[in-house]
């Protein structure tokens, strides 16, 4: 049986730290793990980030990739999998939103052309983004955020039953996606090390994603309370375009 506050980290132990922390401070408890099946024992999975995946998954050759992790890149995909047969929420984190559009058979621009705008060396970049009416996103935060960046890659074709729902106004990067009908959602964005001297967006509203489950509804998530709720979620003027990642070469 899944532990009501358990939630894994498929991942290294050496690289998990942030997230960890992240769960702990907000009243989880994080299982790291490098095997797939202990996700079954927990509320849910987070796919942190870290590093690229093996372009090969997506059917290409290496255009820019860097820091590559064969091993654990299957290891992500198998326990995701196991999520999406259970139905058990997944949150995945930069490169974890990545591996999520994979395996739903979308690919990734492996070295965009805008990364001076999402990754510098030593610290995180802060942009604004603009976030799709209904969504979970929407209620949590409102219609804009001023998120961290720290990615060179970006999706490119869109996977199978999953829909953009937050991007980045200037280049339209795509900086959330969540499936249709299946708990999942990833964020381009690092809620783990939000830096509150460059935004007032807090990263653990989106901690309820686990206590929910859900994905596009309105509805408020159960750790909410009304005094939380986020600025309207009505379209803003002049921003009603769909967010939709153009395909890159």
């Amino acid at each position: 049986m899944p532990q009501p506050n358990k939630i894994a980290i498929l991942g290294r132990k050496k690289d998990t730290g942030n997230y960890e922390r992240f769960l702990r401070e907000n009243a989880f408890w994080p299982v790291t793990t490098l095997n797939p099946g202990e996700v079954s024992h927990c509320r849910g999975l987070l796919l942190p980030g870290g590093g690229d995946i093996t372009p090969a998954f997506f059917g290409e050759l290496n255009k820019g990739s860097r820091t590559v992790d064969t091993e654990l890149d299957i290891l992500q995909f198998q326990a995701l999998e196991l999520c999406i047969r259970h139905r058990l929420p997944v949150l995945g984190i930069c490169k974890g939103m990545q591996l999520i559009n994979i395996a739903f058979g979308g690919t990734i621009v492996q070295d965009m052309p805008e990364a001076d705008l999402h990754l510098t060396s030593g610290r995180d970049l802060y942009h604004p983004t603009l976030i799709e009416p209904g969504s979970l996103l929407c209620f949590l935060y409102g219609r804009t955020a001023q998120v961290n960046s720290a990615h060179h890659q970006c999706l490119n074709k869109i996977g199978s039953g999953l829909h953009v729902i937050q991007h980045c106004p200037i280049d339209h990067c795509p900086e959330a996606i969540a499936h249709e009908s299946l708990p999942i959602l990833g964020v381009q964005w690092h809620p783990e090390r939000l830096d509150a001297g460059q935004t007032t967006l807090s990263g653990v509203p989106l901690l309820s994603f686990f206590l929910g489950g859900a994905c596009s509804s309105p509805a408020e998530p159960p750790s909410l309370t009304a005094d939380q709720a986020p600025p309207s979620c009505a379209p803003l003027p002049d921003q009603t375009m769909p967010l939709q990642s153009p395909e890159v070469p």
